[in-house]
């Protein structure tokens, strides 16, 4: 099979287009209340466990190295919002996101593909009804509704772990975590938090059900797009994250500047 200089592009497109038309299905009528929260109910249940597993230690890392780096300036004072700003701006988000991808949106993906393989999507359209609007825009909201509660759960508990394991770990003192953790963080920086969860469970939802209503040849075909379907998810993630970043910094300027 020949792979054509192109391909990259028309997929692109494709993935462009298809966006579009989600999101223009969104705001159609009837809606599909009964898929939709079917839909949320399986994604959490699929996602709760490994982030609830993953985000303890998530905070305690970020907090052992931050809280490290920081001693050696001598600055221990702000290793509380150091260590606070940083899970809570940019390792929750990225953690949510992956865990929504590689979790919730392999197994939509998977499940579009299989009942794309069985012919269940041709026969929805030969009946009349868009799978879009039946099938994808419940599932792309969502796993939108679950990022962002399940952001604030690992931001919450990433939070609490850091503030333990600093002060056990690293002799801080509760008092200079928390002082120094409201002295320069603000609203806003939970905010581009919480909206970065939701644009990250967009984009995980989108890729998941583009690649599983394009899947072809059988059940290999199927796992196909999964694979790639995680894969350029954790590539537009990233991208994502630094847009979203770059363009918060320019708007919000740091709470001490």
């Amino acid at each position: 099979m020949t792979l054509s200089a192109t391909a990259p592009l028309k997929h692109a497109g494709s993935l462009f287009a298809f966006t579009l038309d989600t999101m223009r299905a969104s705001v159609r009528r009837p809606f599909q209340l009964k898929e939709f929260l079917q839909q949320a109910w399986f994604v959490a249940s699929v996602t709760i466990i490994p982030t609830a597993l993953v985000a303890i230690p998530f905070g305690a890392v970020i907090a052992l190295q931050v809280g490290g780096l920081i001693k050696q300036f001598g600055a221990q004072a702000f290793t509380g919002s150091a260590a606070v700003l940083a899970v809570v701006r940019e390792a929750s988000p990225i953690a949510t996101a992956l865990l929504i991808a590689g979790a919730g949106g392999s197994a939509i993906c998977a499940d579009l593909g299989a009942r794309k393989i069985r012919e269940e999507l041709d026969a929805m359209m030969v009946l009349g009804i868009d799978p879009i609007q039946r099938l994808v825009v419940p599932r792309v909201l969502a796993t939108m509704l679950v990022a962002f509660f399940l952001n604030g759960f690992v931001s919450v508990v990433g939070v609490m772990g850091g503030y333990v394991f600093n002060v056990v770990l690293q002799d801080g003192t509760p008092g200079s975590y928390i002082a120094s953790f409201t002295a320069l963080a603000h609203l806003p920086d939970l905010w581009q938090g919480q909206a970065k969860a939701l644009v990250f469970g967009f984009i995980a939802a989108i890729v998941a059900s583009y690649k599983g209503v394009n899947a072809g040849g059988g059940p290999k075909g199927v796992g196909d797009a999964v694979n790639q379907s995680v894969v350029i998810t954790f590539m537009l993630l990233f991208v994502a994250n630094f847009s979203m970043t770059a363009i918060y910094f320019q708007l919000v300027p740091p709470k001490g500047a």
